[in-house]
């Protein structure tokens, strides 16, 4: 029998669940060297922690993430909580010999994601791995974009548009949640989605962000403090607070390989609930992806007979496409909750193998030089941001 990896999990919000989900699964969809066991999660409040361990099958609970880090029975620290606590627990993991999954983006800073990074790098010589929870990755449609691209079926890459468009805080009477709070979540629409563009472009097409231009803007100043927004009453519970981040985010960029590239993030846009929209224009050819449609990839073919030629549909849901194998048969379509499956069988993988993962904690810094770039652009009114990036972490 294959040997255990025993998981603790810290947060149990949205990214809780669906990483919940992904260790629940991944043993019986795919065939694994090791069996990730739920062993333990971590939150705040003792009460909320323990109803979601019996919920989603977690052996046991704490209600202090650092007494999960010290825990001789795990293996993985999963985090999956929000922006500001990334550096604190991924650093105490590491140096407790954890392997460690953190959500995206890394940090909320750059000097943090630097110092995780730095922190992977030395823990990497004592076989513990790390890995950031880019989940798109792992949609297949794009995992075969990226194979295209690698085959030359698109030539010459020379242009990338990359937008990110949702629309659920469009309404103004929304609650200051976290996510709109500087302090905790980093950025806005920036770092929440265009963290996502900035990893597939680079994912995509190899090549990384050399410079750029940006504007962010916040069209809501003030909201509802959430208790107010549930008409309780009560310390903090009543009146408005500040917006701390970006609602949306343009930018236009350079690519280290020739191509050029724009970029926009919002939750702004009405009717819009998940559109993660990529399309790549090449000297042969092209291609788009929109995640609403996220089994279908589009392909277009500039060598072939004009008179017949045009963009071609391909259902990725075939045996030989990424990740595919191990699920449905032909035309079964799979769904945002299988792209985390997806991630949790790469990190297992990588584990038992005693292979780098990727994406690396480097490559989330990488992530996190664009998004300081951008921030630091905008705040100079769009000048021009040239990049660097720390190739020997």
């Amino acid at each position: 029998m294959p040997d255990s990896l025993r998981i603790g999990l810290i947060g149990h919000g949205f990214m809780g669940r669906a990483h919940s989900l992904a260790w629940q699964a991944v043993a019986p969809v795919f065939d694994l060297p090791l069996v990730p066991e739920p062993t333990a999660v971590a939150g705040r409040n003792p009460d909320a922690v323990a109803d979601f361990a019996r919920t989603w099958g977690w052996a046991s609970h704490e209600s202090d993430w650092r007494r999960l880090v010290e825990r001789d029975d795990i293996d993985v620290v999963d985090i999956t909580v929000p922006g500001a606590l990334h550096a604190e627990i991924a650093l105490a993991a590491l140096e407790a010999g954890k392997h460690v999954l953190c959500e995206k983006p890394l940090a909320n800073t750059l000097a943090e994601a630097r110092a995780m990074a730095s922190a992977a790098k030395d823990a990497s010589t004592r076989g513990v791995l790390s890995m950031v929870g880019f989940n798109y990755r792992r949609t297949p449609a794009l995992a075969l974009a990226r194979d295209l691209v690698e085959s030359g079926r698109l030539g010459e890459v020379r242009h990338v548009r990359a937008a990110y468009l949702q629309d659920w805080i469009s309404d103004p009477e929304f609650p200051l949640v976290w996510r709109l709070r500087k302090e905790e979540a980093g950025s806005g629409a920036l770092g929440d989605l265009g963290a996502h563009l900035v990893d597939l472009v680079y994912f995509l097409t190899g090549q990384r962000i050399s410079g750029v231009s940006a504007l962010t803007e916040t069209f809501v100043k003030e909201r509802p403090l959430p208790q107010a927004a549930a008409g309780l009453s009560g310390v903090g519970g009543t009146g408005r607070g500040a917006v701390t981040v970006d609602d949306t985010a343009i930018f236009i960029a350079r690519c280290e390989g020739g191509a050029v590239a724009t970029f926009e993030a919002t939750r702004f846009a009405p009717g819009r609930k998940n559109a993660m929209r990529i399309e790549l224009n090449g000297s042969k050819g092209s291609l788009s992806f929109d995640f609403e449609a996220l089994n279908e990839l589009h392909v277009y073919d500039a060598t072939a007979d004009g008179a017949h030629s045009g963009f071609q549909r391909i259902l990725a849901t075939e045996p030989q496409h990424p990740y595919l194998q191990a699920w449905w048969p032909p035309g079964h379509s799979l769904g945002y909750d299988h792209t985390f499956v997806n991630q949790a069988r790469d990190f297992v993988m990588a584990i038992a193998l005693g292979t780098p993962p990727r994406p690396s904690f480097t490559d989330g810094l990488y992530v996190q030089t664009v998004l300081d770039g951008v921030e630091t652009s905008a705040r100079e009114g769009s000048a021009w941001k040239p990049l660097t990036w720390e190739e020997g972490i």
